[in-house]
């Protein structure tokens, strides 16, 4: 299966310019030939922390109709966005739509970062998903930085999907270092979605990207483009595997 990771500068706190940006995107990975496209976390306002406190028309659910532009291009979608739960304060939630527009599963981020913590809801359940014959693990941002999530990965699945927002400065190394480090770890294929220029208080470094098990960058964008990148993955699924793969 060939998948494709998404960079993107959202539009601050603007739900349909952005659907209309990500709709664009996922057809120009479906115009590459993948079957499923990553996008970052809260892809649907960027990191608006403050907007999303003050404004739940912000939370979406995962029949919500504004989605509709992304569901009808044709291929699965891994959205990440502030989900309703039906409480008080919504999560970082992914939803998995297939090309047929139809809801997979949700997740919701299980390790917020600090200033999230008391704007969302934190996850308890892991996020798996099969398609296409291969299985997927799902994660947002920090929850990549906490080997216990990222082991557990391992257990059944193929291919890890990341929907993150790693900024300029310190967060280009993290980036860099974290997600071939998952993939060296897990002996699974590792999918990262990233913001490039502004969202909220950070600076999206961009450089989204695939790595195969063992670490081997497959792909990755540049740090200044709106763009997507594709690979395929599947085949390899242990580090025994990976060990005969190079650069």
């Amino acid at each position: 299966m060939k998948i494709a990771a998404a960079q993107l500068t959202c539009v601050p706190a603007d739900i349909p310019a952005n659907v209309r940006r990500l709709a664009a995107l996922a057809e120009q990975a479906r115009a590459q030939g993948a079957e499923l496209v990553v996008f970052p976390e809260l892809a649907l306002t960027g990191y608006e922390l403050g907007s999303l406190v003050e404004d739940p028309g912000l939370w979406v659910s995962a029949d919500d109709s504004r989605l509709d532009p992304i569901r009808a291009v044709g291929i699965a979608t891994v959205v990440n966005c502030a989900v309703a739960t039906g409480g008080s304060l919504p999560a970082i939630g992914t939803l998995v739509h297939d090309a047929d527009g139809e809801l997979v599963t949700t997740y919701r981020k299980q390790y917020l970062y600090e200033e999230e913590r008391g704007v969302f809801a934190a996850g308890d359940r892991d996020g798996r998903f099969e398609l296409g014959g291969l299985r997927f693990a799902l994660a947002t941002c920090y929850d990549n930085h906490f080997p216990e999530l990222t082991a557990r990965a391992a257990d059944g699945c193929q291919v890890h999907l990341a929907s993150s927002l790693y900024g300029t400065g310190k967060g280009i190394e993290e980036r860099a270092t974290v997600y071939p480090g998952i993939a060296e770890d897990t002996g699974l294929y590792v999918v990262m979605a990233n913001h490039v220029g502004p969202s909220g208080p950070w600076t999206g470094c961009g450089g989204a990207a695939l790595w195969a098990p063992g670490g081997a960058l497959l792909a990755e964008a540049d740090d200044r483009t709106v763009t997507v990148v594709a690979a395929e993955v599947g085949g390899l699924r242990s580090p025994a595997d990976a060990a005969g793969i190079s650069g």
